[in-house]
């Protein structure tokens, strides 16, 4: 069998500027990074600003195994369907880590016969967006650093500093340590610790942006550490600001790509989808919706947490209305929820996964059924996409297909875009088509202006099932500390597993009538929610006995190998 790598090369990509010839991107407003790659200049929001909006379509899922269940795969192959079938689609993606890519995960560009090109190119640095990134952070880190050793004109308390520095490996050797060891010249010691760069604020701005001057504000607004009594201090406060969005001016730019079929694909930004909102940038998607007819973009992990962030977070800051989505399924997933079954990435799938068992399907099917009434809460229509294995067989489809039309979704399609393209979702393409061209009711879960814990209680008891909300100590002093400082008007974004529906991992299925317990509040002031940490949340991953990076290298013609 050829591997993901091996499958995307025996494709030639067409020049960039011919796909962007094809969506009505002037020449002036593309900046090559070679043929097969290019920025879009800003400019083109005025040219294009007064066009009609194209479709929107959201891609999630149910809770995932930790193997995934094939959204990015589902993403790319709908958007290329739905061109074959004469609308002129975008895909709009997030940008993948170098965390997972050398980690367990491995690439994040798609799969088969459904990925985007040019595969290396994207897994691999790209246009430098990720550094970008980590660079403005790192710079604000080390002068908010230095301030403290030339006398600390603002007052800083060092245990107060939420800013940590940032690296896109995933290195558990980093989460805590001690800097400014080794003398004076070594600076003022205090303990601190990295994230992965895609944990970032400044990539969430990244991604909620809507200009470059907007940037510039939501970097200033960011809040970093406390004065000695008790005063937010922000990166405004400390005069860098200005030098971070310096090292962003080409990063705010979408990038232009295309998949193996040659549909346009905006990849831009990548913050986490349980850590931060888990969505691409919302300057991609208002240009992608007017130059298209459709644009497809997905959300991190399943519909609770990034579609819910998507909704209540993206869509408000955006002022963007999506139309349909498109809820990713596996019975490999439906199975594990049964909870009698366990998958771990790396080692081979129980054999009761792959052979005919439709009683573990009607005991794991809960958690569809609950993620499609999690969409409808949305007031939106949700479309089930089964992603189909070879093991799957027809009566475990139909049996999928039943319960999901009656928990309420519109359809329930069989999609094998993995092994055949945009051809395994023609019908998945028809079904979206018909289903955006009906009048929806979108709404927000819950309105701004309540209490910070109504907003979070909204978010529990509705879409994960909760019974109540707990709160540590720490986490009610955050939150009227929050309240007082004015950032009550936010919308939430939780920090929570993407494993179960609840707080915790090992919960599969439809958890009910749990306490969600939240441990800690944090404020991204700059990107401009509160996020509630509930369980214990890993900002910086770590690597597994025998990841990725053990397979990729360089042959003897200068060709990379062993990338997935």
């Amino acid at each position: 069998m050829l591997t993901n790598l091996e499958i995307a090369r025996k494709v030639k990509p067409y020049k960039i500027s011919k796909i962007a010839k094809s969506i009505g991107i002037k020449e002036n407003e593309l900046e090559l990074y070679g043929n097969y790659k290019a920025k879009i200049d800003l400019s083109i929001l005025k040219r294009i600003k007064n066009r009609q909006l194209g479709k929107y379509v959201l891609v999630t899922a149910i809770t995932p195994t930790p193997l995934g269940e094939g959204k990015t795969i589902s993403t790319i192959g709908l958007s290329m369907a739905l061109n074959s079938i004469g609308k002129k689609t975008i895909a709009c993606l997030r940008q993948p880590s170098l965390g997972p890519v050398f980690g367990i995960k491995g690439g994040a560009s798609g799969g088969g016969y459904s990925q985007i090109i040019p595969m290396e190119d994207i897994n691999l640095h790209f246009t430098g967006d990720i550094h970008a990134v980590g660079l403005a952070n790192n710079l604000a880190a080390a002068h908010l650093d230095n301030t403290l050793c030339k006398g600390n004109p603002l007052q800083i308390k060092p245990e107060s500093i939420t800013l940590r520095r940032v690296v896109d490996v995933s290195d558990r050797f980093l989460r805590n340590i001690t800097v400014g060891l080794g003398g004076k010249d070594g600076g003022c010691p205090r303990d601190t610790g990295f994230d992965i760069t895609v944990a970032s604020e400044v990539m969430a701005i990244l991604a909620l942006t809507t200009s470059l001057q907007d940037l510039r504000k939501r970097l200033g607004r960011m809040v970093v550490a406390e004065d000695v009594n008790g005063k937010p201090v922000t990166l405004e406060d400390l005069k860098v600001a200005g030098s971070m969005c310096v090292l962003l001016k080409d990063a705010i730019k979408p990038n232009l790509i295309q998949t193996m079929e040659h549909t346009p694909v905006l990849m831009h930004a990548g913050p986490f989808g349980n850590i931060a909102h888990g969505n691409s940038s919302i300057l991609a998607d208002q240009i992608a919706l007017r130059l298209a007819d459709f644009v497809v973009t997905e959300a991190g992990f399943g519909t609770d947490l990034g579609a819910e962030k998507f909704f209540d977070i993206k869509c408000r800051y955006s002022g963007l209305k999506p139309d349909a989505v498109v809820m990713v399924a596996t019975i490999r997933a439906l199975k594990m929820h049964s909870g009698k079954f366990n998958v771990v990435a790396g080692k081979p799938l129980d054999k009761g996964l792959i052979s005919e068992d439709l009683r573990a399907i009607e005991e794991g099917i809960c958690n569809l059924e609950k993620q499609i009434e999690n969409v409808r809460l949305f007031g939106l229509p949700c479309i089930v996409a089964l992603n189909r294995f070879k093991t799957d067989t027809d009566k475990e489809v139909a049996l999928v297909r039943k319960r999901a039309i009656a928990a309420g979704a519109t359809d329930c399609l069989v999609s094998e875009v993995w092994a055949k393209g945009g051809k395994g979702a023609i019908e998945l393409a028809k079904a979206v088509v018909s289903a955006t061209k009906e009048k929806n009711h979108f709404k927000f879960l819950y309105p701004l202006d309540i209490p910070i814990k109504d907003k979070i209680k909204a978010i529990a008891t509705q879409v994960y099932g909760a019974k109540d909300v707990s709160y540590e100590p720490i986490a009610e002093e955050k939150l009227a500390k929050y309240t007082a400082r004015g950032y009550g008007n936010l919308p939430i974004c939780m920090a929570k597993t993407h494993l179960s529906l609840s707080h915790d991992p090992t919960l599969k299925g439809r958890p009910r009538d749990f306490i969600l317990p939240v441990r800690d509040v944090r404020a991204s002031v700059g990107a401009g929610f509160i996020y509630p940490l509930c369980g214990k949340m890993q900002t910086m991953p770590g690597l597994p006995s025998q990841p990725a990076l053990l397979r990729i290298d360089i042959d003897k013609k200068g060709n990379i190998v062993g990338l997935s």
